[in-house]
């Protein structure tokens, strides 16, 4: 184990994407990570399990600060075993039935993990009370929003998919917690998250697979689409900073527009780095990271997706002095040196 006087962090989704870059950074900063992951099958289980080898679960070699709990949300009584387990001091909760399209697709998934899910843990933190509880929400809140960058003072309330809906729900349910209960709460939204270890169901992955398969890729909205790119280890340093400035009721940040609630310990922050990146030159940027043209299936917009997403980044800066930074070039070329070593080609 760690030395006496660790911290001890509850980290849910611990076997995606975010979960496990997050834990690994927490274990190399001298945390004990209690990891919670349901390991569905909503992707290749195999790359779960690849993660959770890295962190010390398993076969792989890890950190023995690392203790994983592999049940559902859903289950309420084996969950709050793990949380009196852990007794955390921070609770930071990534786990959710992810994807826009997918929510079209299966809605029941969407309200098992995200809302009773969500409740479950936010139950735990209810009765153990972390100093910190931080939890996942989505750019795709803003929805039908048209008000460029997106400010967390935004409107959020016409989401146009019932993933962005049900996040939406879980600001709401969390608001209501740290306001009945006191605890100090984060709902971080994030950007376009993309990177090493990152989910086969995102853009990067599918394109780089594409062109390396010399499959043709499909590119919706005729390519018009722009999105606010962030790199997977900009979006670890941003949540590890945050995980020190708990919003406290009445202390809003001097400067800037804060989302800091009247009535809670609650805020509201982006997690973006404002500088928005065109679909079709993120295209080119993988195509010469490979050097392969690719094979472009123009498709148009689908049924749920937004033209442009753009983060404002001044509150994240103002609460950590850290705004996101790597370029497109650099985390395109991070994940494909990944990919070849991962698929060993």
């Amino acid at each position: 184990m760690t030395e006496k006087g660790s911290r001890t962090a509850l980290v849910t989704g611990v076997a995606g994407f975010v979960g496990f870059n997050l834990a690994r950074r927490l274990l190399d900063d001298g945390w004990i990570v209690v990891g919670v992951d349901g390991v569905t099958d909503y992707y290749d289980v195999r790359l779960k399990r690849a993660r959770l080898a890295r962190l010390g679960h398993g076969a792989g070699q890890g950190s023995n600060a690392f203790v994983f709990h592999e049940i559902m949300l859903e289950d309420d009584a084996a969950l709050a075993r793990a949380f009196d387990e852990a007794r955390p001091d921070a609770v930071i909760h990534l786990a959710a039935q992810a994807g826009v399209r997918y929510s079209i697709e299966n809605p029941r998934a969407y309200i098992d993990a995200n809302l009773v899910g969500t409740f479950n843990v936010m139950e735990g933190a209810r009765r153990l009370k972390p100093a910190h509880f931080l939890a996942a929400s989505t750019s795709s809140v803003y929805g039908a929003n048209t008000l460029m960058p997106f400010a967390e003072t935004h409107q959020t309330d016409h989401p146009l998919t019932l993933y962005a809906a049900s996040k939406k729900a879980n600001e709401a349910m969390l608001h209501s917690y740290a306001h009945l209960w006191d605890l100090p709460t984060t709902t971080f939204r994030f950007f376009t998250v993309y990177g090493p270890w990152g989910r086969p169901d995102m853009a990067l992955f599918k394109f780089v697979k594409g062109i390396l398969e010399g499959a043709p890729i499909d590119v919706y909205g005729e390519g018009a689409m722009q999105r606010d790119f962030t790199y997977i280890d900009d979006l670890v340093e941003a949540i590890v900073r945050l995980i020190d400035a708990p919003p406290r009721k009445g202390e809003p940040v001097a400067g800037v527009e804060d989302s800091l609630s009247p009535a809670a310990p609650y805020r509201v922050v982006n997690i973006g780095g404002g500088q928005p990146v065109g679909l079709l030159p993120f295209i080119e940027t993988i195509e010469r990271e490979l050097g392969r043209t690719a094979i472009r299936n123009m498709m148009p917009m689908q049924q749920g997706d937004v033209r442009e997403t753009v983060a404002s980044a001044d509150l994240l800066e103002a609460l950590t002095g850290y705004r996101p930074s790597t370029s497109v070039e650099e985390g395109v070329r991070a994940f494909v040196a990944w990919y070849r070593e991962y698929h060993r080609i």
